[in-house]
């Protein structure tokens, strides 16, 4: 039997008795759920600070490598290692050897057999830690086992403050439990302890960095998608719910809840000032989110905004945004930078679905305001048609995750050309604003504008006889047009990307 030792946080550590009870009975059914997905015959068992799991399995040096070596034929450790350092509660693990105590020379040549590799040439410093009536202490046994490994490895010297390898161990009572490995853990809560909330994901950076933090801090966290682009967007977004529900969360069953949104889409555009666009679409968004986290039981929210990273950011229309609920708005990211967002988005396995995730272009005015007045706001929220919202939140649609499914068509299955053919139709699905201010102009080819949130609705109009290329100024929107008109049985359309 392989056995990990999984330490929980301190933020655990430091509860009261019965609560800290509380949230590690969660972990260790968390654990127990996660487990089974590896290996049924993996034990779980609990310890007052800490959880060990024991799984079936061969000598840990062997497991080890091949974990290392990511080997196609590796264990369960491999699995078990990714599962339980993602495992939200865990602030480290620990592959250890738990073997009886016996004498300072017997601890000695244990210790020398596990780290005699990993020391030659290396500085080093034991750590022991020891619980019960012995004779000793844990300095006297630290010295013993430092002497040792000098003189029976090829370690090139001791460094108590900065060793290069921790020598680390522990004496509980009758037993030794010697550390081979030392694995980060995720820190947090177990997922389970907290409220549960609804997360608003669109795929990029920073709604998914902000649902991985509420993850992490125990939050069960279902996950709310306003589809603005149709079916290629939505294919891109449950890739990525599928994602980190598998990896930190599939100790729990969550959901992924989609609103058809190109309708409020077209409505807004043509009822609201352009510069309010933004703040309006986002009150939309929690308005319709409050209605379905009260349908679910669910009492928060989570966004992904940070300050001032775009328009509808700044502090004041943040403010403005969440007067459209009476529900708590939580922002995890509201205090950092980007480039700290895309890190944490990379160190969790997000970067590069992230990256590649459209952003619908085309939403917010060239010119959005960034202090949106109150009275101006809800004077031309009047103006939106209040049953369009309605439909939208009665049609969306709602599936575990662990039942998501590949969209038929996604981002990386439309075509695309850069330059027309004889007869090709080009569909300029830009705003009419941003169409006037750089006109496209082609000789041999005819040019319909039509604007996105017009495109579904005078698709169907067309001459099905040509093929249409639609064409906006980053390609994002067109794409998602593209494929949303391809899963809905249309093979005359592609993506127009002229080239510089």
């Amino acid at each position: 039997m392989v056995h990990y030792l999984i330490k929980i946080s301190p933020e655990m550590a430091v509860k009261s008795n019965p609560v800290r009870r509380k949230q590690l009975r969660q972990m260790r059914r968390n654990v127990r759920r996660m487990m089974r997905q590896v290996d049924e015959r993996i034990e779980v068992r609990p310890g007052w600070d800490r959880i060990d799991v024991y799984v079936p399995g061969e000598d840990p040096d062997a497991e080890q490598r091949r974990t290392e070596e990511h080997h196609e034929d590796a264990g369960p450790g491999e699995r078990v290692v990714h599962y339980l350092q993602r495992m939200p509660g865990a602030q480290f693990i620990l592959l250890v050897d738990d073997l009886p105590w016996q004498s300072f020379e017997d601890a000695a040549e244990k210790v020398t057999d596990v780290y005699r590799e990993r020391l030659e040439g290396k500085t080093f410093a034991v750590r022991v830690k020891r619980r019960g009536a012995h004779s000793f202490s844990s300095q006297q046994l630290e010295q013993h086992l430092g002497g040792h490994l000098l003189k029976h490895t090829g370690a090139c010297g001791v460094n108590l403050k900065n060793p290069e390898i921790a020598v680390t161990l522990e004496v509980k009572r009758e037993s030794l439990v010697v550390v081979r490995r030392r694995y980060a853990g995720q820190g947090g809560f177990p997922v389970g302890t907290q409220e549960p909330v609804l997360t608003l994901i669109s795929g990029g950076f920073d709604s998914v960095v902000s649902s991985y933090m509420a993850i992490r801090r125990g939050l069960q966290t279902h996950f709310l998608f306003f589809n603005l682009g149709g079916t290629a967007h939505e294919a891109g977004v449950r890739q990525m719910v599928r994602h980190l529900w598998s990896d930190y969360e599939s100790s729990h069953r969550v959901y992924m809840i989609s609103v058809p949104f190109e309708g409020v889409l077209g409505e807004l555009m043509t009822c609201i000032n352009t510069s309010y666009r933004g703040v309006v679409l986002k009150r939309l968004m929690l308005r319709a989110a409050e209605r379905i986290a009260n349908e679910m039981h669910i009492s928060g929210l989570v966004t992904g905004e940070s300050i001032s990273q775009v328009s509808s950011q700044t502090p004041l229309n943040l403010g403005l945004i969440d007067q459209s609920t009476d529900m708590l708005v939580m922002r995890p990211l509201v205090f950092m930078n980007k480039d700290e967002i895309i890190d944490t988005a990379d160190r969790i396995g997000a970067y590069w679905m992230a990256a590649n995730m459209p952003e619908y272009c085309g939403v917010i005015s060239e010119r959005p305001t960034t202090k949106a007045r109150r009275g101006r706001t809800e004077r031309d929220e009047a103006f939106f048609d209040d049953a369009v919202l309605d439909a939208a939140v009665a049609n969306r649609t709602m599936v575990p995750v662990d039942q998501i499914l590949e969209s038929e068509v996604g981002v990386d299955d439309v075509p695309r050309v850069n330059t027309p053919s004889q007869g090709d139709v080009i569909i300029d699905i830009r705003h009419p604003g941003e169409a006037a201010d750089a006109p496209l102009t082609l000789t041999n080819n005819e040019i319909h504008a039509i604007p996105f949130y017009e495109l579904n609705q005078r698709f169907t109009e067309l001459d099905s006889s040509n093929r249409y290329l639609l064409y906006c100024d980053e390609g994002s929107m067109s794409t998602l047009h593209v494929g949303h008109l391809m899963a809905e049985g249309y093979h005359n359309v592609v993506v127009y990307e002229p080239q510089d």
